[in-house]
């Protein structure tokens, strides 16, 4: 448990409940955490900024009289943008959320009305079209990977239960890192208030002391509702050449850049096949032991970020390439949500498998990995699988 958990206020069995749009929500297979409140706001800046302006911002809160103070938020894509991160004023701390079992996991109740409208940013025809583009670029030896993302925009009949959704979300993957972020009115969705939802399956890393650890996936196959059926794509997963291709090139990424600052650096031989309710995605778990304490948890974060696991490899040309090819700002989607405590500890995950909420708005975000050998249609079937995570939860039906 962190360093934080005596914080405030008394537990409760289940933090879920007591969730209202506006506070900060963060699901670990581990523990939950609901934060209220703001003590103090990290001034807007870029990525290469931010461990100067959370420590002062800890700091400031400490010398106030909070008694553990701690850093909540999300820091998006990309390094340009403002992240949306505070110290919150009341921290509330209980174990991992109770699975769901019974039939209301595969088919819950609608939680955001019926939908009125559903629109794919780019088009499906667009988003294979871009996929070429981005293979004639690794012909050319201009990159080795690239994540083409898109977006889904779902405009519904009535305002959206974001507890609803944030609910389904948790209980129905509690080994994935469920989060709600409040953010600032205005942008995309809508103009009113607006929070970010998701269910991450990937840990970008946690620090606990010295002990980090890092859970990239990369490498992706559809869950099937037939048992036989799924169980062959999990094995077919486990040994595509495309697909292991794929998760090597993001492990020896993080590793390179881990490396020097970790003692041990516990790296496994091959993946392992990781599964949420909806997708089969290859994962490989590396620990360490970091050599300086004062690096924190945020800095590694933003150290490693963004992993080829969202962006691609080399960096620089997959990001200018996003760019060229992707038609909308990705915004929070492909950056990081989760928390860090005075004491550099803390959790930090992917934001993926993610939604912006606003009022009757939802807008959801899917990305596949693009490699040699990649077929245009699959990767679009892909994102239209991972987009199941957030449909499901809302109660609606496929997306396009």
């Amino acid at each position: 448990m962190p360093s934080n958990d005596t914080l405030t206020m008394p537990r409760t069995p289940d933090l879920l409940g007591d969730y209202e749009p506006g506070a900060f929500f963060f699901a670990s297979p581990a523990r939950t955490l609901l934060a209220r409140g703001v003590c103090r706001e990290v001034p807007h800046s870029t990525t290469a900024d931010l461990r100067g302006r959370v420590a002062t911002a800890l700091r400031e809160a400490e010398e106030a009289g909070h008694p553990a103070p701690m850093v909540v938020g999300a820091v998006p894509f990309r390094e340009d943008r403002p992240a949306r991160l505070l110290v919150p004023a009341a921290v509330r701390w209980t174990g991992p959320v109770a699975r769901r079992t019974d039939a209301s996991a595969a088919c819950p109740e609608p939680v955001a009305g019926t939908f009125t409208a559903f629109g794919p940013v780019p088009a499906p025809g667009d988003y294979v079209r871009g996929v070429e583009r981005a293979l004639t670029k690794l012909t050319a030896g201009e990159l080795k990977k690239i994540v083409l993302a898109r977006a889904l925009d779902v405009t519904l009949g009535a305002p959206v239960d974001v507890g609803g959704v944030l609910g389904n979300l948790v209980r129905r993957d509690p080994q994935a890192y469920g989060y709600a972020v409040d953010l600032p009115v205005g942008g995309r969705p809508g103009t009113g208030p607006r929070t970010l939802l998701g269910a991450s399956p990937e840990l970008l890393v946690a620090r606990s002391g010295r002990a980090i650890t890092t859970n990239p996936l990369a490498g992706s196959a559809p869950r099937h509702p037939d048992p036989v059926v799924d169980s062959a794509r999990a094995r077919a997963l486990l040994t595509s050449d495309k697909d292991l291709r794929e998760h090597a090139l993001v492990i020896e990424n993080i590793v390179e850049a881990l490396r020097p600052y970790c003692r041990d650096l516990n790296v496994p031989a091959g993946p392992s096949l990781l599964s949420t309710a909806s997708m089969w995605h290859l994962s490989t778990r590396i620990t360490g032991v970091l050599d300086d304490p004062s690096v924190t948890s945020l800095e590694l974060a933003t150290l490693l970020h963004p992993t080829p696991a969202v962006c691609g490899t080399p960096a620089r040309a997959a990001r200018q390439a996003i760019e060229e090819i992707e038609p909308f700002d990705r915004g929070l989607y492909a950056g990081l949500v989760g928390w860090g405590d005075i004491h550099g500890d803390g959790e930090w995950v992917v934001t993926i498998r993610c939604a912006e909420v606003a009022d009757r708005t939802m807008r959801l975000f899917a990305g596949a990995g693009i490699v040699a050998g990649s077929v245009p249609e699959s990767e679009l079937a892909e994102t239209t699988a991972k987009f199941q995570t957030m449909l499901h939860a809302a109660g609606l039906g496929q997306g396009h």
